[in-house]
């Protein structure tokens, strides 16, 4: 299925083929390129107005997810009964906020694979709630 890549910011430039390669190799070794998926590049005022609607937190941040499959068993593929429900969801990366948290000799497109695999990780199930949860996370993997 397709993987859908806006770029609707211009704070900082994007090669949207870079991403795309990566984000396809991902999707195929997670075994869900038969979904379809949006990633969407924000800047840091548009993603803080969606953390704020979404999340009631006012503050940008470098990734929000937004599952189509609720209450999904974490690690768990989707197992649509109709043809429509092919599709994991949409990705909103704070590419601005991304760029600004890199350190100097950090790959910005490996900062940004990581931010969307983190994103797609939120898509199929995985969830941390509290910055504890987040450690405890970050801890694991």
């Amino acid at each position: 299925m397709s993987l859908v890549l806006r770029n609707l910011q211009r704070a900082v430039p994007i090669r949207r083929a870079p991403l795309r390669r990566r984000v396809e190799m991902l999707r195929a070794i997670l075994g869900v390129q038969k979904f379809d998926l949006g990633i969407i590049c924000v800047d840091n005022e548009r993603v803080r107005r969606i953390n704020r609607m979404y999340r009631e937190k006012d503050a940008p941040t470098d990734v929000l997810a937004f599952p189509f499959h609720e209450n999904l068993k974490a690690g768990g593929i989707p197992q649509p009964a109709f043809p429509d429900d092919y599709n994991l969801g949409d990705i909103f990366l704070g590419v601005e906020y991304i760029f600004q948290q890199c350190r100097e000799h950090e790959d910005y497109y490996d900062v940004l694979t990581v931010t969307a695999t983190h994103g797609l990780c939120h898509l199929l199930g995985f969830t941390h709630n509290t910055e504890a949860e987040w450690q405890k996370v970050s801890v694991v993997s």
